[in-house]
């Protein structure tokens, strides 16, 4: 089931993409545009599919089929400048500061210093970090490890910001703080993509909900919409309707991630000069 997206422009394109891992369809067939000031959400089960593809969006995985690419046609594994990613692993320096860590992800895209503190400090005030960005991440909550990856992901102006599992472990307070941020980028015409097992979430955040289940699109449109077009009155009757079939096991990938992958993986997953990692 599809329901007509706007016609604003499409910065983010699937096109038939088909992700194996050996034997196992993790996705099958997907096609999928993401437009400006969408706030998207990605809902699913565990192994439904949305982690894997939030990594081909993001350029982690190359499709075994088809092609992921940004508005002007390139492959997005080729412009990834112009994405923002917060993974589920934070990947900080914990001998870093907060501001540190930052600032490197900053110079790595070409961002000055200045421009990044200002940007930095913008959204720092929005989720109650100011003070913190000047300690080290080492001791931080996960709350506030989240708060920072955010800040990172953001510092360089990416044209889409990608999110997985954003506020997974978070206590009731941080949750809140991102969910709000999100909703804010999203009135300031900025674009998300926002993974999550949380239909309750999703509504309260996203202006557009895709549901992914054993590896397919079940649905896609705003959750007035999906309600619609079900007969329901709620989200989580809409979900089991469209999913109806029992969800598969989980399946994650135990083959070596390509040079690509392993490039940007280590993005977020870096080490410190001592060697040890942050996670």
């Amino acid at each position: 089931m599809r329901v007509d997206a706007t016609m604003r422009p499409s910065l983010l394109s699937v096109r038939g993409a088909t992700k194996r891992f050996g034997d196992v369809v993790a996705l099958e067939e997907i096609d999928l545009d993401i437009h400006e000031g969408e706030i998207v959400g990605l809902v699913g089960s565990n192994g439904a599919g949305k982690t894997t593809l939030l990594r081909l969006l993001s350029g982690v995985y190359r499709p075994t089929n088809g092609r992921v690419v940004l508005a002007d046609g390139s492959d997005v594994e080729r412009a990834r400048s112009k994405l923002g990613v917060v993974p589920e692993n934070t990947g900080l320096y914990s001998r870093l500061t907060a501001w540190e860590n930052i600032r490197y992800h900053a110079r790595m895209h070409g961002v000055s210093d200045e421009e990044a503190w200002n940007r930095t400090l913008y959204f720092a005030r929005h989720l109650g970090m100011v003070e913190s960005l000047s300690r080290h991440t080492k001791g931080f909550s996960r709350g506030m490890r989240q708060k920072t990856a955010l800040l990172r992901a953001l510092v360089h102006a990416p044209s889409v910001l990608l999110l997985d599992e954003p506020t997974a472990g978070l206590d009731v307070t941080s949750a809140r703080i991102v969910r709000e941020l999100v909703r804010q980028l999203g009135d300031e015409g900025g674009t998300v993509i926002y993974s999550t097992h949380q239909l309750s979430e999703a509504q309260r955040v996203c202006n557009r909900i895709v549901i992914i289940h054993n590896g397919q699109v079940r649905a896609d449109g705003t959750p007035e919409a999906l309600l619609e077009s079900t007969g329901t009155t709620h989200l989580e009757e809409a979900y089991v309707v469209l999913t109806k079939d029992v969800a598969r096991t989980r399946q994650e990938d135990s083959k070596p991630l390509s040079k690509w992958s392993s490039w940007w993986r280590g993005m977020f997953t870096p080490k410190t000069p001592g060697g040890d990692e942050s996670e």
